[in-house]
């Protein structure tokens, strides 16, 4: 395979070309109630060819692999058809190099049957709990091979497998409704879908629950966040922000995201790391052939860095950072997040909610959406703070605001750092793309909260 790509890419009339090539396999299972939704998988593959010419790129998929030079070349014509005055790429150094695949255990090899049958033990679990109306679940593995080879001298070859699973129950009480779920992930460990039965009735029971308890009065309070809403909140309010392509492209992110501006507290530390061991977001190289690194976003409360692709990085005269990632061979490499995380401080959760009087302790997520430096997340469980201590369940709230406000407004962070792996990201019509997301229990003043 080396051989064959490294002769395709010999002989252009171009500044820098690449290649890749993937064979993609992916299986899922899904039951609504206790009836199988779904069961199926498929299995195929294709390539992509990219060229750059004076600034500009030229980009080709393909699912045969017969001639691979035709394929590059017609990328070179697509980059200097839109050849303009020039860029230059940051420099990456050529690789040789077949990192091994995370695989502690691998869902390929675990019966059809057994998968299904763990399924239906989860959904009698929720079905237990009475009140319950309905009940989804699913999983699912998607494995990833590829070879990249560029006009540089490197040639990789890369294996990775994700596994992902959801549940859902819904409760139903006359003309309420309410529900409650999870989602998890890993890289290549099917173990992280088993012995989950107490944690199914427990999802049931919060469901339930959530019927019976009252609306918050929507208001600005001191607000607790759990590591899963805190991780979500550091990806998608301030991690997109921190992807160069869209601060470059954009006149008025440039004037706010100005490395060397205070955003936070000393305490605050938002890191990106795709070279995080066992991470869903966590691979040895990028789509670029660029190495994984841990990336410094914000360090004791200011903004220190960036993600990078090797345009992006040359384009900004900055570090390429190793985060340029495709969905798949269909989709050209972009600027991506892989692992975003608030890193821990020294108090414990419980000394930061004694120190609210009145407050909201908001945890989990149902989703969420953001525009420029405005976000609306939606919390998946809610609960009263008074003087200290957690009282009350309330109805999932909303929680609403400027980013960069937020920051300045969140004044500790706890000790506690936990990673959720269950989400998938997307952009530019990629998704989802294996990601994780975590924090420990943070707190913000003056947050506002819709409710009632």
């Amino acid at each position: 395979m080396r051989d064959e790509m490294t002769q395709a890419l010999r002989g252009h009339r171009a500044d820098y070309v690449e290649l890749r090539l993937e064979d993609l396999d992916s299986n899922h299972i899904s039951l609504r109630g206790r009836e199988i939704d779904d069961i199926g998988g498929s299995s195929g593959g294709g390539g992509a060819a990219r060229a750059y010419v004076n600034g500009a790129w030229g980009f080709v998929t393909f699912t045969r692999t017969d001639d691979l030079h035709s394929r590059v070349d017609a990328a070179v014509r697509q980059a200097r058809l839109a050849a303009g005055e020039g860029s230059t790429l940051a420099a990456g150094e050529p690789v040789v190099a077949e990192p091994p695949p995370v695989l502690d255990n691998d869902p390929f090899l675990v019966p059809l049957d057994r998968k299904v049958a763990l399924l239906q033990e989860y959904v009698e679990a929720m079905w237990a709990a009475p009140g319950i109306q309905s009940t989804s679940i699913g999983s699912g593995e998607r494995r990833r091979v590829t070879h990249f080879a560029n006009s540089e001298g490197s040639y990789i070859r890369q294996e990775r497998v994700d596994v992902t699973f959801r549940a859902r129950a819904i409760a139903r009480k006359d003309n309420d409704v309410q529900q409650y779920g999870i989602s998890v992930g890993s890289l290549g460990d099917y173990s992280v879908l088993e012995g989950r039965h107490a944690e199914m009735r427990d999802i049931a029971d919060r469901a339930v629950a959530l019927l019976d308890a009252p609306q918050c009065d929507g208001r600005e309070y001191t607000v607790i966040c759990d590591p899963i809403l805190a991780g979500v909140f550091a990806h998608e309010a301030f991690g997109h922000l921190s992807e160069s392509d869209f601060v470059y492209e954009n006149d008025r992110m440039k004037d706010i995201m100005v490395l060397g501006r205070r955003f936070g507290g000393a305490h605050l530390n938002i890191v990106d790391g795709g070279s995080v061991p066992g991470l869903r977001g966590s691979y040895a190289y990028d789509d670029e052939g660029i190495p994984s690194r841990r990336s410094d976003l914000i360090r004791e409360g200011v903004l220190v860095g960036r993600l990078h692709s090797r345009e992006t990085a040359g384009k900004m005269g900055e570090d390429v950072t190793g985060n340029a990632r495709a969905l798949d061979y269909r989709f050209a490499p972009i600027v991506r997040m892989t692992n975003t995380f608030i890193e821990p401080g020294e108090a414990t959760p419980e000394e930061l909610i004694a120190e609210v009087k009145d407050g909201v302790y908001a945890k989990n997520w149902y989703g969420g959406m953001t525009s420029m430096e405005m976000f609306t997340f939606s919390a998946g469980e809610a609960y009263r703070i008074r003087n200290g201590h957690i009282e009350e369940l309330l109805r999932p709230v909303v929680l609403s605001g400027n980013v960069f406000t937020t920051l300045e407004n969140l004044d500790a962070v706890a000790n506690d750092l936990d990673m959720n792996q269950g989400g998938g990201c997307g952009k530019a019509g990629q998704s989802p793309l294996p990601v994780s997301n975590g924090s420990p229990h943070i707190r913000i003043r003056n947050c506002l909260v819709g409710g009632a």
